[in-house]
């Protein structure tokens, strides 16, 4: 079984740099390039932004928990809250995609998941209606020689 490093944040915006942080952490041990990295921290703040945004009303204080499973060639991050969820349907990434559309087409705030989908090779979102929503993202070691066999 792998090792889980986790932090549960306050919900608040703010504490976005400690998870960026963690991950580079994290990320930067298991072996990824400097570019997946990016593009990781970019995936994994927009899920906690989510999180931060929809999950709770302005009344209600709530945290976001986030967990990084290192393994061998893999990266794996749930991102969990417990407030407001929403009705996640799967759709084909080609179909959902906006190549095929103009810019007024695309809405407001709709653009995160497909923002995570382009940058991780894995997205998944598990939502229990009322009671949070968890957003798992996996990214792949690329095939290049990892950090670890470049430092030796």
């Amino acid at each position: 079984m792998s090792p889980y490093i986790g932090l549960t944040i306050p919900a608040r915006a703010e504490y976005l740099d400690i998870v960026r942080l963690t991950l580079y952490g994290v990320a930067t041990k298991a072996g990824f390039s400097f570019e997946d990295i990016e593009d990781m921290k970019v995936a994994v703040a927009e899920a906690c932004n989510n999180a931060i945004l929809h999950a709770y009303n302005q009344e209600q204080t709530g945290v976001v928990e986030v967990q990084f499973e290192p393994s061998e060639g893999y990266l794996r991050i749930y991102v969990k809250d417990e407030g407001n969820s929403f009705n996640y349907v799967q759709t084909d990434p080609e179909f959902a995609a906006l190549h095929h559309k103009s810019l007024t087409e695309a809405t407001v705030g709709g653009l995160g998941l497909f923002l995570m989908q382009a940058l991780m090779d894995d997205v998944q979102v598990v939502t229990n209606l009322g009671r949070g929503t968890e957003v798992i993202l996996t990214k792949q070691m690329t095939a290049q020689l990892s950090r670890k066999e470049e430092m030796v």
